[in-house]
């Protein structure tokens, strides 16, 4: 069941959004009911970093269809690695690691290398078509983390990386336009959240893992720092490219209660650093969130 969001609840998700100085869009949805909250959820996106999830999520996927071995270990030479501020890519040394092990940095810390090596291990192609097999017709990717870095930085300029403040260069990137980048929706994205928690994806043990996977994000600056409660627990994966910052997540309460919720933002300013744009995200979820619960209560 989708209902619209009610007067007073749009209105709150719309004045942070303002109050933040960006736009946004959003799906929660209760994974047990179906019930949910949306706002432009059909709006297509760039999906930046949450992309890891369809990554990741196809790993497991073919892991349990027995078409890899999540424990293959892989030889990661220490030149060559993909751009990045975390993980392999700062790292100075050769390294050898698991599928799964690259799978959680990708995750934990949004790894530009680890995930490449998974993109380059499971091709864009199978992880397309586990999105279209998901019902997923409009979630695609179109490059990996090298192939973003690169066309941002060829859009960019001569600027490189430092013009990406610029707003005339910011208006040349084609990773900014979801036509050209790879892509989704929020309700596409917050559906294949829940099924992976609903064990669609993948069931069984491989199943627990995946979830255990996607719970292990070192970042709390956007949907987390909504529901700041020991009791509540919140997995999730952001996305960051210059204007935009999105997460995607499972929040599961104490009682039970298990809600996927999207939300993807543009600011209008082009500064790299707004931490106010950063916390609207779970603020916004947060409203979601306490309505769908609210309706659920007798």
């Amino acid at each position: 069941m989708t209902a619209n969001i009610p007067g007073p609840v749009r209105g709150r998700v719309t004045a942070a959004f303002t109050d933040a100085g960006v736009t946004g869009a959003l799906c929660a949805t209760d994974i047990d009911t179906g019930a949910a909250i949306t706002l432009g959820a059909d709006t297509p996106v760039c999906t930046a970093s949450v992309h890891k999830l369809c990554l990741v999520a196809t790993l497991y996927r073919e892991a349990a269809a027995g078409r890899v071995d999540p424990t293959t270990p892989l030889d990661i030479p220490a030149q060559g690695r993909t751009p990045g501020p975390t993980g392999l890519a700062v790292m100075r040394d050769a390294a050898r690691l698991s599928l799964r092990d690259l799978a959680s940095l990708a995750i934990a810390v949004s790894d530009n290398t680890a995930a490449d090596l998974l993109w380059d291990h499971l091709g864009l192609d199978t992880v397309n078509a586990a999105m279209r097999d998901l019902g997923l017709t409009r979630t695609v990717a179109v490059h990996n983390q090298a192939g973003l870095y690169a066309t941002m930085l060829t859009d960019a300029g001569p600027g490189g990386r430092t013009a990406l403040v610029d707003p005339a260069a910011v208006a040349r990137l084609s990773v900014l336009d979801p036509a050209r980048t790879n892509r989704s929706t929020p309700r596409e994205i917050a559906a294949l959240l829940g099924a992976v928690w609903r064990d669609e994806v993948c069931a069984g043990d491989w199943g627990d893992e995946l979830r255990a996977v996607l719970g292990v994000q070192a970042w709390s600056h956007r949907l987390a720092s909504g529901f700041p409660f020991d009791d509540v627990r919140v997995s999730g994966k952001t996305g960051s490219l210059p204007t935009q910052r999105h997460e995607a997540g499972v929040v599961e309460y104490p009682d039970g209660g298990r809600y996927a919720v999207a939300v993807f933002t543009r600011a209008a300013s082009t500064a790299a650093t707004l931490p106010g744009a950063d916390a609207v995200v779970g603020r916004a979820a947060r409203v979601a969130v306490d309505a769908l619960r609210a309706a659920n209560t007798p």
